[in-house]
Order: structure tokens, then C-alpha cells, then sequence
């Protein structure tokens, strides 16, 4: 887990300095640093290695869940960029819970988000209701006894992470959605890079999208699985965008609305 944060804390600093073309020797140093790291390995089970070697797991199906924060809140791991890595993260969560893992409120909520991140709509669902129905007391608060605030934040988040993805280079409308929520609206969600995001679905597929930009920049829209965008308007005028593989490249300006057909 330590290397994980420490990947994802030099990718940000990378990133940025990129962004805001200032530092480029300390960019440069961080680049290299992130070079010398651990690289993520898969053991004998199949699954992401807690440690640089495959040591064997004393409790197999402990609550801690550490060695996926490259998976969430991390972006290390990838469904599609990283395909073997999400494999191995895939067994890591099966592993762990068929031998008891997630029995407090906060480990069930990154649980939620892990299956959120690997788009498994009803293994997401399944465990919102697994910590509403053994980690939440009558006032909602998270129990491990008396109170635990992450099992109320994580879950709020995990919920999120279904309706709503921007970690991949692109952002993801409704990579989870299972089918108990088969209509529904979720508004203001924010998104990396500026983007306030609302939605609308019915029978289970969605209707339409909009999408506040509090910054100028080009951003990737992927739709929901068996989807496609039909297009985008802004002010009533349709916008022009680029399609590949099903994910449109969307240029968007500061204070505009953009709003998309789904079909």
C-alpha cells in the first residue's frame, strides 16, 4: 500500500507540473523516483501481492484490504488499461471475502468502491446492501461499535463510483448501475477537471446527461454499457465531437451547459 500512495502522489505531482509548466527538474526527479518503485505483482493465487514477495496470508480473509488502493481510491489499476492487474484485484476481493473479509462497516464500503471500479453492478449493490443491513444503525450512523464515520463516507462514495467515473482519463456515466435502481436521477456529481454532472435513466437505461464546466479543457465521455451518444447541444446549437471505440472527445468551455442524448 505504501508504494501504491506514493506512485499515486508522484503521478499527481508529475501531472501537474505538466499542467502548470512550471518545475520541470523537480518533475523530472519525481518521473525517476516513480521509476525506482516496487512494480504491483501478482502471486500464486492470482491475486495483487500485499507484499513484494508472495508471502502466504496468516488470515486470509482479513478486513483490511490495503494492497487495492491501486485499484480505489488510487487509478493504478484500470479495467481496461491495466486488464491483468484488474484481473488480479478481481481474485484479491474474491479471495478475501470468501474467507469472511468485509465484516465492518468501513472495509464494506471499499468494497462497494472496488466493485464499482471493476463496472459489477450487482456485487457493488450487494454490498450497500450488505453495510445497510449489518453495519448501520437505525440513525444511519456506521457501526463498529459505537461509530464509524468511514463506513458512512465510503458508502456514500461507493454509491457515487457507480453512477459516476472520472478517474481513467475520461469520464464514465453510469459504470455500475444495477438493476434495483431501474429509474432514477442523480444531480450535481462532480467530475475530475471541472465538471458538474447530472443524469437521468428509465428502465434501466439512461436518458440523458448534462454537464456544468467550471473549466475550459477536452475531456472523454464514456456511456454506460449498451449505449451510445447520440449528440451533444450547448445553447441549442449541437456540438461538434469525436467518437472512437464508442467514447466521444468533448472540448467544453467555462460557464457552458452542455447537454447529451443518450440512445
Amino acid at each position: 500500500m505504501s508504494q501504491e500512495i506514493v506512485y499515486d502522489l508522484l503521478t499527481n505531482v508529475v501531472r501537474t507540473a505538466g499542467i502548470l509548466g512550471i518545475e520541470p527538474e523537480f518533475r523530472a526527479r519525481a518521473e525517476a523516483a516513480r521509476q525506482r518503485l516496487a512494480p504491483l505483482g501478482i502471486g500464486k493465487h492470482g491475486q495483487i501481492q500485499e507484499w513484494s514477495q508472495d508471502f502466504d496470508e496468516p488470515d486470509p480473509g482479513h478486513r483490511h484490504m490495503s494492497q487495492l488502493f491501486a485499484l480505489h481510491p488510487g487509478k493504478q489499476i484500470t479495467l481496461r488499461g491495466t486488464p491483468e492487474l484488474a484481473a488480479a484485484a478481481r481474485k484479491t476481493l474474491e479471495r478475501r471475502l470468501a474467507n469472511g473479509g468485509g465484516h465492518t462497516g468501513w472495509s464494506r464500503a471499499w468494497i462497494i468502491n472496488f466493485w464499482a471500479r471493476l463496472e459489477e453492478a450487482e456485487l457493488a449493490h450487494e454490498n450497500v446492501m450488505a453495510l445497510l443491513r449489518k453495519s448501520t444503525l437505525s440513525n444511519l450512523f456506521d457501526t463498529h461499535p459505537p461509530f464509524q464515520i468511514d463506513g458512512n463516507f465510503g458508502g456514500t462514495a461507493g454509491i457515487a463510483e457507480m453512477l459516476l467515473q472520472s478517474h481513467a482519463g475520461e469520464i464514465a456515466l453510469l459504470p455500475a448501475l444495477p438493476k434495483a435502481w431501474p429509474d432514477g436521477q442523480a444531480r450535481g456529481l462532480r467530475a475530475r477537471g471541472g465538471l458538474e454532472v447530472s443524469m437521468a435513466w428509465k428502465g434501466g437505461r439512461p436518458v440523458s446527461a448534462a454537464l456544468i464546466a467550471r473549466g475550459s479543457g477536452t475531456h472523454r465521455i464514456r456511456p454506460p454499457r449498451g449505449s451510445r451518444i447520440a449528440e451533444i447541444r450547448s445553447g441549442g446549437a449541437r456540438v461538434p465531437i469525436t467518437v472512437s471505440e464508442g467514447v466521444a472527445e468533448l472540448a467544453v468551455r467555462a460557464g457552458q451547459t452542455y447537454d447529451i442524448a443518450l440512445a
